[in-house]
């Protein structure tokens, strides 16, 4: 008897020693993944990146410290990097083949598996806003186009005039893919302003610039969120994975939560963020096990021009240890806990 009470009390302190390592809180942030290569990167843009990354983990942890919800700490993160130029979401995000900003979101709360999404919008300042109130204010999941518009003017979300979105460096970067394809270029959008004289250039051009945020709140609660501009020079109302529930958004309490960023239609087919979860749930797979798995499997994925997939992914597991991977060159990514010091990286080579 005296040995059977011995190993319990044994149980209990090694449990008590699990919950004390688990962080209060932790919070995990990108800001895009692609051709992020220390040769082509400005110490200053180095530099401005580094800052708004740290911001983002201010921001979101400032939220959680507070003892907010992880879905406060996602939107709350997501709304400012959507303001954020350095950003393809919402201002600075690239441009369509016609000249246009179409914006993706998408939000989801662990705890109940309640899920919202926008797709297409031209008008609503956050679309990651947007997403949440679909989640919480409607029966749906996702709502696309004007139809996506109208639900947030309904539900008094910001709105502005699309040349809100504009950014020089996106222009620029849209007039060089169609040339380069031999496309028109459309006329440069109304209320813009007047184009530089000299030919600007911006050593960053990582068109796959989606920002994601996954928190895990003082309840145990996971929330993860994803906003996007897409791809430059999109046509016929492309879309990709940023806005669609397990491909590049996903959160289970107790399992997992994903935002990825990288080429969408290659995300989507893998089912990313979903799969990611799958595996650590039923397979027993660690966070990094199950993140570097699934990007593996991306980046083996091609399309009929035989092309392969890339991007990366950020992910916490349900007592919110940190895991990310990535098949390119970088991906502006963050993380923080409770009590614990920012890491903030860029390149892939960063440890």
């Amino acid at each position: 008897m005296r040995a059977l009470l011995a190993l319990a009390l044994l149980a209990l302190g090694a449990c008590a020693t699990t919950a004390e390592r688990a962080p209060r809180w932790s919070i995990v942030v990108h800001g895009g993944a692609g051709v992020i290569e220390r040769a082509n990167l400005t110490p200053d843009l180095e530099a401005q990146y580094r800052a708004a990354m740290q911001r983002a983990l201010t921001t979101g942890g400032g939220v959680l410290e507070r003892g907010g919800s992880s879905i406060d700490a996602v939107e709350a993160v997501i709304r400012e990097m959507e303001d954020d130029p350095l950003f393809n979401a919402g201002r600075g995000a690239v441009f369509t083949a016609e000249g246009r900003n179409e914006l993706d979101a998408s939000i989801m709360d662990g705890r109940t598996r309640a899920a919202g999404s926008v797709a297409g919008l031209t008008r609503t300042r956050h679309p990651i806003s947007a997403a949440r109130a679909v989640m919480e204010r409607s029966r749906h999941v996702m709502l696309v186009g004007e139809g996506a518009e109208a639900f947030a003017r309904s539900h008094n979300l910001e709105e502005v005039d699309p040349s809100y979105f504009f950014t020089e460096r996106r222009w620029q970067q849209l007039e060089e893919n169609l040339r380069r394809n031999n496309l028109p270029v459309p006329r440069r959008p109304a209320n813009a302003p007047p184009a530089p004289r000299a030919e600007l250039t911006y050593p960053d051009d990582h068109q796959f610039g989606t920002v994601g945020v996954v928190a895990l709140d003082s309840q145990g609660n996971i929330a993860a969120g994803t906003s996007t501009g897409g791809t430059t020079a999109k046509r016929w109302g492309r879309v990709g994975d940023a806005p669609i529930i397990g491909a590049g958004t996903y959160a289970q309490n107790g399992v997992c939560g994903v935002s990825a960023t990288g080429t969408g239609e290659f995300f989507i087919r893998v089912g990313v963020a979903r799969d990611i979860c799958a595996r650590m749930q039923f397979n027993g797979e660690s966070a990094q096990e199950a993140s570097d798995a699934v990007i593996a499997e991306v980046g083996a994925t091609t399309n009929t021009s035989n092309e392969a997939g890339d991007g990366g992914v950020i992910v916490l597991d349900g007592r919110g240890q940190v895991a990310w991977a990535m098949n390119t060159p970088g991906m502006y990514r963050a993380s923080q806990t409770a009590g614990g010091q920012p890491v903030i990286q860029i390149f892939a080579d960063e440890q």
